[in-house]
């Protein structure tokens, strides 16, 4: 297994490279530097001039991304009968693969449409999250520093609950934001919490950018309760732990948030708060997953051994 995590931990960090680079590479008005693909501009290498380095080099981290997931391919097929997991989860990383390459075409095709740039962006979020999982099934012990979870109450079925609700809204609040800021509607509404000091809106861009703020409110407010519950409740110490740090990540996209509206969109300032909105979701993604996982070692139907792999 830990030819599988090592893996799962590269492929996850080169897309999650290619995430960053590719929002950055939009954010400047590269997207579309290379106007044709595979290759830019009818060729493997093409002059790196008005933003082309940027467009290449996120297309040259996309490439590394496939030989590293045949590589994980080749390393969790043996391993998917040692853990009920790992088998699951590959085919969910091997169907986002093949959908993110066929929607990278599809974004230069429709020139950066939109719609086109949020599932771009959704299906490789969802990607990164599924390595994720994969680098926490072959490295995570499910029967290491867990507290007893033998609760009538339910709260750690709660838990789980209100974890997964809250990686959900915050992937639903991260894909508004891409559409927001790919349709130019980042200054629909330049007052806070009120759009242009109205409550109701007129304008799609206003109504998409309060939607926005909707969202991350709910976000917040999970984010809260998540967090609350975990720490009162029977809940691991790496649940405890990704919690805090998703919930502290939700505090720090909120400030992020203001200061673009505030500044007027700073590149750096929309930058960062795309990628720390990518984090929120994985935070309390890897969070729902570890609270699963506390779960199920403690069931008599699911013995695991220390390796995470049945016994």
């Amino acid at each position: 297994m830990k030819r599988l995590l090592r893996l799962s931990l590269a492929t996850d960090f080169v897309a999650l490279m290619t995430v960053v680079l590719g929002s950055w590479t939009r954010i400047n008005g590269a997207g579309l530097t290379c106007p044709d693909w595979p290759l830019c501009h009818g060729r493997i290498i093409p002059l790196m001039t008005d933003g082309t380095l940027w467009e290449w080099t996120h297309r040259l981290l996309a490439f590394m991304v496939g030989p590293l997931t045949i590589a994980l391919v080749a390393a969790a097929w043996p391993a998917r009968r040692r853990s009920p997991f790992v088998g699951p989860t590959l085919a969910v990383i091997v169907a986002l693969f093949l959908a993110q390459v066929l929607l990278g075409a599809a974004t230069v095709a429709l020139g950066n449409a939109p719609f086109s740039v949020v599932l771009h962006w959704a299906t490789a979020m969802a990607f990164i999250a599924a390595l994720s999982a994969m680098a926490v099934f072959a490295a995570a012990s499910p029967s290491a520093g867990i507290a007893p979870l033998h609760d009538a109450s339910g709260s750690s079925a709660r838990l789980r609950f209100v974890l997964l609700t809250t990686a959900t809204i915050a992937f639903i609040t991260m894909c508004i934001g891409a559409y927001v800021s790919s349709s130019g509607a980042g200054l629909a509404c330049l007052s806070i919490p009120q759009c242009a000091g109205n409550v109701i809106v007129h304008t799609p861009g206003e109504y998409v950018q309060m939607l926005h703020r909707a969202a991350a409110a709910a976000t917040l407010i999970f984010a809260a309760a998540a967090l609350a519950l975990a720490w009162a409740g029977p809940a691991s110490g790496r649940v405890r732990g990704t919690a805090a740090v998703g919930a502290a990540l939700v505090c720090i996209q909120v400030l992020l948030g203001l200061l673009s509206v505030t500044l007027r969109l700073p590149m750096e300032l929309r930058e960062a708060h795309a990628v720390n909105a990518a984090f929120v979701f994985l935070a309390f993604f890897i969070a729902t997953v570890f609270a699963t996982l506390d779960g199920m070692a403690n069931q008599p139907a699911f013995p695991l051994t220390p390796s995470g792999a049945r016994q």
